[in-house]
């Protein structure tokens, strides 16, 4: 029922494609005006809403690809471009537009709440997260895949709402070098998963690659 070598194998994906450490800044600079409460009450609320996004897709991904008729394969290589994207932003230590754009970050200043939108979705929740978790649930397979999926979901939103908690202090630890460091390396780890989706993509898509 439970995959252990493919339960830390996702984990270490997800925990990459969110970089919560190179989101630190960003919770920071969203939340810097409110008060103590509403903070500590983002800090909570956005990690949930996280859990409840990467659960849906993860229960209902491949339902949603037959209802528009994508295979499994096209997906893995639309993930993997949408990930390689992402990485290549990290490696020169920015946030990818596929996350949150500039125009996204101003709105959410004037927001009465910025758990859901855009700190859940698309920041930490977005497009990446989703076609990782759904390609992990299709890869291990039945009731496991979801199973082990989910438990790496739970797993990562738990460390998301400690760091959240401890934002502010954390940054001071790292200071922007030290998130910059982190961010890159993330990277570098994304770029690898981001091939290894394109690969498999492809030789689904045309068996004789492989």
């Amino acid at each position: 029922m439970f995959n252990y070598p493919e339960f830390l194998t996702f984990l270490a994906a997800l925990f990459a494609i969110m970089n919560p450490i190179g989101a630190v800044p960003i919770f920071i600079g969203l939340t810097g005006d409110r008060s103590v409460a509403e903070r500590r009450r983002t800090a909570f609320i956005t990690p949930l809403a996280v859990a409840v996004i990467l659960l849906i897709s993860a229960a209902a991904g491949n339902e949603i690809l037959s209802f528009f008729g994508i295979s499994v394969a096209s997906f893995r290589v639309a993930g993997g471009l949408i990930i390689l994207l992402m990485a290549i932003a990290m490696l020169h230590s920015k946030q990818s537009h596929i996350h949150h754009t500039p125009e996204e970050h101003e709105e959410a200043k004037t927001k009465d709440s910025v758990a859901i939108v855009p700190l859940a979705i698309p920041l930490l929740g977005g497009p990446g997260s989703i076609a990782t978790v759904i390609v992990y649930v299709h890869h291990i397979g039945g009731v496991s895949g979801f199973v082990t999926v989910g438990a790496g979901v739970i797993v990562i939103c738990a460390l998301l709402t400690v760091l959240m908690l401890f934002a502010t202090p954390l940054a001071k630890l790292l200071g922007q070098t030290g998130i910059n460091i982190a961010t890159r390396i993330m990277g570098i780890i994304l770029a690898a998963i981001a091939i290894e989706m394109l690969a498999d993509g492809l030789k689904g898509i045309f068996p004789s690659i492989a």
